[in-house]
């Protein structure tokens, strides 16, 4: 949902039902519930702030920043969550990192190897504990739905841009210092006919992405894919 109108005493909001709230709604069986929600802060520009300080700042920033509508896709709607943490006095948010050996990581249609495992962790770079609220017990991972698959997995949802969106669970250790999450990622096969679409101009490989995204946490991190 996004504001239409704040200037006044009155706010305006637009809300709309992503495509997967619109599924949940068809099925006309009790179970569509809005049980929680999310929160963005997508169109501010922070450096309004280090321009012009704390008060001019957010003054120019409540008045001037253009607010998006809001949109029917639900990985678009979306990119910078905001967190809500109970620990008034936190200071320091958990890092997601990946501990893989090589990146970009590659796939060539002509090997054996279909596999890869891609790893991630998320921890706390000063070494104490991660914060209750933000402990990920899931992650979602979105990967490109015509060429990746997650081995043994079935996606929860793949949006019109044939984006794939799984949820995987990670394993925290005995400390609550860090969170683990391993992604078996599997090749699928497609056309060359497909493969000279998608390549990239002069080049004779495809580049994607793997994008994971800590449910609780909302920390994400974004991992260069290339198939040639």
């Amino acid at each position: 949902m996004g504001f239409l109108d704040h200037s006044t005493n009155n706010i305006i909001v637009d809300a709309v039902l992503t495509d997967v709230g619109r599924q949940a709604l068809a099925r006309n069986d009790g179970s569509f519930n809005v049980f929680q929600f999310a929160l963005g802060d997508d169109e501010v520009d922070y450096n309004i702030i280090k321009q012009f300080g704390r008060t001019v700042g957010k003054e120019k920033i409540e008045k001037n920043t253009p607010v998006l509508e809001a949109l029917t896709q639900g990985n678009l709607a979306l990119k910078y969550p905001l967190s809500s943490v109970s620990n008034e006095f936190l200071t320091h948010l958990p890092v997601l990192e990946v501990t893989t050996a090589t990146t970009p990581i590659t796939f060539s249609r002509t090997s054996n190897v279909t596999t890869s495992n891609l790893d991630f962790k998320l921890s706390n770079k000063n070494g104490t504990g991660i914060e209750f609220d933000l402990m990920d017990s899931q992650m979602l991972v979105e990967v490109p739905h015509n060429f990746i698959s997650l081995n043994g997995m079935s996606p929860e949802l793949v949006t019109t841009d044939n984006v794939a969106i799984y949820r995987v669970s990670s394993t925290q250790d005995s400390t609550g210092q860090e969170t683990k999450v391993q992604l078996p990622l599997r090749l699928k096969s497609f056309s060359t006919q497909t493969f000279n679409t998608y390549s990239v101009s002069g080049q004779s490989y495809i580049r994607s992405f793997v994008k994971i995204t800590g449910v609780n946490s909302g920390i994400s991190q974004t991992v260069e894919l290339q198939i040639s």
